[in-house]
């Protein structure tokens, strides 16, 4: 008999735990409207955030490593390494000495101030050549349109924050088996975006063109006067074998538009209607599903508070 009981009882605690679909289903009747008031109002309000978004757009250019270069410098850097001697610049690859150098902050506080770059990014430059979707740049302008930076900044900060900016439009990527190099950017005004593509391919393949090429002229110097120096004959040789070298690094420099690298695609102005984001469409989507979440988790919620002080009065 008390066996019973203790079957009865841990039922009874099975039917108590249990969700009742029903009733849930009519919490969810008894709410409805609410539920679909707040998601309406949420939805509007994510249409309204999509349709403040202006238009972003990218332009990239796809480059190639030189393998010309590379094959006229191996017999090179195994004779230097025979006579113990480094010439520099060698070890690093292409794309590696790219990246490294985009992201270097006094490469990028030298384009910024040569391309006048911090004013060109801001909102206001970039204004005239916005595109909002179905022209409404209404809501937009409420809250961007007449803000002006009240703020003075000193020249240092300037130049900060414009490079915080421009590492986030600046995108660069490389394949380790082909080889190939994407350079893009992406920004609000498509011609700008195409603009910075440019500027970044010139100034950062000069930028380690001269730096290499500095190098290699100190080193010329250097073994010319050790070849005047020295009487040793196998030496002269090596050093000759090596000046010839160098002297052929910086010659195939001048060769080429762009240093270590060749540009198999242009960058261009994107089409109007080729924006790589906002992903508007999305954005309301996943702000309506989730409101019809949340009203429905609330609105559970809700009924159990009230279940609960129900319970405490009775």
């Amino acid at each position: 008999m008390q066996q019973q009981t203790q079957v009865n009882s841990s039922v009874n605690y099975i039917e108590e735990d249990e969700i009742d679909l029903k009733e849930l289903w009519s919490t969810i009747m008894k709410y409805k409207f609410k539920i679909a008031m707040f998601s309406f109002v949420v939805t509007v309000f994510a249409v309204l955030f999509a349709l403040s978004k202006p238009n972003s757009y990218t332009s990239k250019t796809l480059l190639a490593p030189q393998e010309q270069a590379k094959a006229s410098m191996g017999g090179l850097a195994a004779l230097a390494g025979m006579a113990g001697v480094s010439l520099g610049g060698g070890s690093m690859d292409a794309a590696s000495a790219l990246e490294a150098t985009i992201k270097d902050y006094s490469f990028n506080a030298m384009v910024i101030e040569k391309y006048k770059l911090d004013e060109k990014i801001t909102a206001k430059a970039m204004k005239n050549n916005m595109v909002f979707a179905f022209g409404f740049s209404t809501v937009y302008d409420i809250f961007n349109g007449d803000k002006e930076d009240d703020k003075e900044e000193n020249h240092d900060e300037v130049i900060y924050n414009t490079n915080k900016s421009i590492q986030s439009m600046i995108s660069f990527s490389s394949d380790k088996k082909t080889g190939a190099i994407i350079l893009s950017a992406t920004t609000q005004d498509r011609f700008l975006s195409k603009d910075l593509v440019d500027i970044y391919l010139k100034e950062v393949t000069t930028y380690i063109k001269n730096r290499e090429m500095a190098e290699v002229t100190k080193k010329i110097s250097y073994y010319k006067k050790e070849l005047i120096n020295t009487s040793d004959v196998s030496l002269k040789e090596q050093l000759s074998s090596l000046l010839s070298g160098l002297v052929q690094k910086k010659v195939l420099s001048q060769a080429s538009e762009f240093y270590n690298v060749s540009k198999i695609t242009e960058p261009t102005v994107s089409y109007i209607k080729d924006k790589s984001k906002p992903k508007r469409a999305l954005i309301v989507i996943v702000a309506f599903i989730t409101s019809l979440i949340l009203g429905v988790f609330g609105v559970f919620f809700i009924e159990f508070i009230r279940g609960n002080k129900e319970t405490i009065v009775d």
